[in-house]
């Protein structure tokens, strides 16, 4: 992998670890109009895609047509729980940290709305990191698994795509990444990386690299060069 000038993170299972409280609101909501899914079923549906997909997948396969009042009821329980419960992933402030010491950027794009991404990281004590560099599927024609939100983000931060590494915990945002010419690696230790159908998802896939602890994330960007592999070692 060449070395790289911009990190782009996702935010939802890759900074903080929401799905698994994202999903349950989802499932809880669908269940008040009427349609039965687990999470797992709703991972493998909706994980990392932005709402308005999710309003499209759930309207071609169930016939509902999510209006204001079911987003404004899934918001506020989701929002609460988030207040209460969300935590980051471990290990992001050191990766964070390694970034800054090396001199690499970074920045969100994540596939929900700048108001969501804005508490997720308040609550999780990391917005000063990353504002004002957070991008939001809500920027662009089409999210994720199409390329137009990484592309943007790049574009802000002045980054050709070939300069960029994408850290995605979805099959969608895999996709997306790909899509848009840049290296992606994948997330795997959020709490919802359990379920059989995101582990089946992702592997098939075969993204660059996966890694399970972010301390690790500095070390596959920049890798230290043992000393009989400098060049007057």
């Amino acid at each position: 992998m060449d070395a790289k000038r911009l990190i782009i993170f996702d935010c939802d299972g890759v900074l903080v670890d929401s799905e698994p409280i994202a999903l349950s609101v989802l499932t809880e909501t669908l269940g008040m109009s009427g349609i039965t899914i687990d999470e797992e079923g709703a991972a493998k549906r909706y994980l990392g895609r932005s709402l308005t997909t999710v309003r499209t997948l759930v309207s071609e396969e169930y016939g509902l047509q999510i209006d204001d009042r079911f987003l404004n009821r899934m918001r506020d329980m989701l929002y609460t729980r988030f207040r209460n419960e969300l935590r980051p992933i471990p290990g992001i402030h050191t990766a964070l940290d390694g970034l800054e010491e090396a001199g690499i950027a970074w920045c969100v794009a994540s596939s929900s709305q700048s108001e969501r991404i804005a508490l997720c990281l308040s609550a999780t004590g990391m917005l000063d990191r990353f504002s004002p560099h957070i991008f939001s599927a809500s920027m662009v024609a089409n999210g994720k698994p199409a390329p137009d939100l990484f592309l943007f983000a790049a574009n802000k931060m002045g980054a050709a795509p070939p300069e960029c590494l994408v850290i995605e915990d979805s099959p969608a945002g895999i996709l997306a990444a790909r899509a848009a010419g840049m290296d992606v690696l994948a997330f795997t230790g959020g709490s919802h990386t359990g379920l059989s159908a995101y582990r089946d998802g992702l592997a098939a896939l075969m993204p660059l690299q996966a890694f399970d602890a972010m301390e690790k994330l500095l070390h596959l960007v920049a890798p230290v060069r043992r000393p009989k592999d400098q060049p007057d070692a």
